[in-house]
């Protein structure tokens, strides 16, 4: 049967299926020894000899891996850091070749998703799936409820208006001069929640991502990870 050649790669555990589309355009995949830059192009997986940068691509895997990791902050979300910096892969040290799905900054905390199914990260981070992340962000000055309001209503960003947020005030700290919020989005723009409180005028002191739609990293420490079940992955792929 033949599929598409970004899905075969992302299947086989290479990448998220939108980096194999920019790998095909960079001329990294051959197909039977030739080149292949098309997107679309469709490849039979028991007859065709697919290549990435130099190897073979075999995709024979009955079951995929799927992680949760409580992630600290000072770990950069890639497999890779250029700066050698450590990355979230030092701490699920596994015999897997997995990818985040998703990232979060090195200075947030919380939960993020690994994996070695591609065809997952695709459908997971895809915008029209709207999975919300809830955050849990320490604020310098208090907030207001105009603020909240604000949050709430969507704001702009600079480069984007911000849709609508479910925003909860969990602490107002007279005396050190902070506040604490409960911020739960769909999208997923580079730094949204810190641009989100910066546009109304609150540096943000810490931000941890507490929930992946229902997942949450509550019974998890810092640093750990557990599996995730399998009605947990059905949960996030229905959404």
């Amino acid at each position: 049967m033949e599929e598409r050649l970004q899905k075969f790669l992302a299947e086989a555990g290479i990448a998220s299926r939108r980096k194999c589309e920019e790998y095909i355009l960079q001329g990294k995949v051959k197909v039977n020894g030739e080149v292949v830059t098309t997107l679309g192009t469709k490849i039979n997986p028991e007859k065709d000899k697919v290549e990435y940068a130099g190897k073979i691509v075999k995709n024979n895997k009955e079951e995929y891996t799927y992680i949760l990791l409580n992630k600290p902050i000072d770990y950069v979300t890639t497999a890779k850091d250029q700066f050698n910096r450590p990355t979230v892969l030092d701490l699920v040290k596994i015999n897997k070749r997995l990818v985040p799905v998703g990232r979060l900054d090195m200075y947030t905390s919380g939960a993020l998703i690994l994996t070695d199914d591609g065809d997952f990260v695709y459908k997971v981070t895809h915008p029209k799936h709207e999975i919300t992340k809830t955050y849990t962000a320490t604020l310098k000055g208090e907030i207001t409820n105009e603020d909240v309001i604000k949050l709430a209503e969507g704001v702009d960003i600079g480069d984007f208006v911000t849709s609508k947020a479910r925003v909860k005030i969990l602490k107002i700290d007279k005396e050190q001069n902070k506040s604490r919020l409960e911020i739960t989005i769909h999208e997923g723009k580079n730094r949204q929640v810190r641009r989100m409180c910066e546009s109304i005028g609150k540096k943000v002191l810490a931000l941890h991502r507490s929930k992946i739609g229902s997942i949450g990293v509550k019974d998890l420490k810092l640093g750990t990870w557990r599996y995730l079940k399998q009605k947990e992955v059905d949960e996030l792929l229905k959404c």
